[in-house]
């Protein structure tokens, strides 16, 4: 359907031009060029039935418009015609599609130089030539132009808008992922110890409270480790500006996840002060991550390592455990979900990560760079 735009346009292209007719505004041009005016009405309405499309079906727009136009300019052109014509040639430069647009540029193009040659071989007046070059030139050619302009920045508008939504999906992607990531790595460490030491109690002799004591102690303490970290992620999440997650992980402070685990761990820690911040955050996620996986998956009471080594150019973690006997020794334990991440985590700092089972062991090992 016509927009309302198109109405008052076709209402006041018609109107002009209806008295521009009855003031024979075109007698001007001579006498004998003025077809009746009845004729000249009815090209304009006709016309305008096509500029009332302009937008809506630029194809349909043209169509009517173009015949009508000629037919004008044949019996003597009228200058409100010309003018509807003109805007035709330009709203469908604007709004048609890439084939009709195409089809409009190559036809106005052959219809100027048919033009042009023709006249100088109908008249042999070079100058007359010129002139209707010049003519065709200022009505056809420099609408469509004008519209291409137009068309062109439009559309280079639509995909910098389509580039700008493409970028804020790749965004909110990246950060539900490193959400996703932050909350299997606070909360699955602590949870999986956890269930572990609660399933440990139920185990326990009823003569033994002291050690139950203990067991319900640490079950205390991850509870409130988890809570806490829990709430650094929400104080993270709401905070408008940049918050230092590193606060809250530090890999210097290994030693905390390895109390709050309850695995009996080999523990060996270089001095790691001063290293960049997304290092921090990253080797500490890892080694969470890495012994909440022995914890899970390890052989009970078996062997744990982690070994935080500062070296010139980078920081090596490697963290090993024993595996259990049951058949699983020449695969990666578990869902692979922990991998994934842990694996992320070192190529989002230009890390190397690799994990997999060496001498019985179970190996998980990242090399972070300074």
């Amino acid at each position: 359907m016509p927009s309302r735009t198109d109405l008052a346009v076709v209402a006041t292209a018609l109107g002009a031009g209806l008295l521009l007719f009855w003031i024979d505004f075109d007698r001007m041009w001579g006498p004998d060029q003025a077809a009746p005016t009845w004729v000249r009405v009815l090209l304009l309405v006709v016309a305008c039935a096509g500029q009332l499309f302009r937008t809506a079906r630029p194809g349909l727009a043209l169509a009517l418009a173009g015949p009508a136009v000629a037919v004008d300019l044949a019996l003597g052109h009228s200058s409100v015609v010309l003018v509807v014509g003109v805007d035709v040639l330009f709203s469908t430069s604007v709004s048609a599609g890439p084939r009709l647009y195409r089809g409009l540029v190559t036809g106005i193009g052959l219809l100027c130089v048919g033009l042009t040659v023709g006249a100088s071989l109908l008249t042999g007046e070079p100058g007359l030539a010129l002139l209707v070059a010049v003519q065709a030139f200022s009505m056809a050619v420099v609408p469509v132009w004008w519209g291409s302009n137009i068309r062109q920045h439009r559309q280079n508008e639509r995909q910098l808008a389509r580039i700008a939504e493409l970028d804020r999906r790749a965004a909110v992607t990246a950060e539900r992922a490193r959400m996703a990531r932050d909350l299997h790595d606070v909360v699955a460490g602590h949870l999986s110890a956890i269930a572990i030491q609660s399933e440990a109690v139920l185990t326990l002799p009823d003569d033994d409270p002291e050690r139950v004591r203990s067991v319900l102690r640490a079950v205390r303490e991850g509870s409130v480790g988890a809570l806490a970290e829990m709430r650094t992620m929400i104080d993270v999440l709401r905070a408008d500006g940049e918050v230092d997650e590193a606060v809250s992980a530090r890999l210097g402070e290994v030693g905390r996840l390895v109390e709050a685990s309850g695995l009996d761990v080999r523990l060996r820690v270089d001095d790691v002060s001063g290293v960049p911040a997304a290092v921090d955050v990253a080797g500490y996620r890892i080694a969470q991550e890495s012994l909440t996986n022995a914890l899970k998956h390890g052989a009970r009471g078996g062997r744990v390592s982690l070994r935080v080594e500062r070296q010139a150019a980078r920081v090596v973690l490697e963290v090993g455990n024993e595996v259990r006997d049951e058949g699983r020794a020449g695969r990666a334990p578990g869902s692979g979900t922990g991998l994934v991440g842990m694996a992320e985590r070192a190529h989002a700092v230009g890390g190397r990560f690799r994990a997999g089972v060496e001498d019985g062991l179970w190996v998980v090992r990242a090399e972070l760079p300074l």
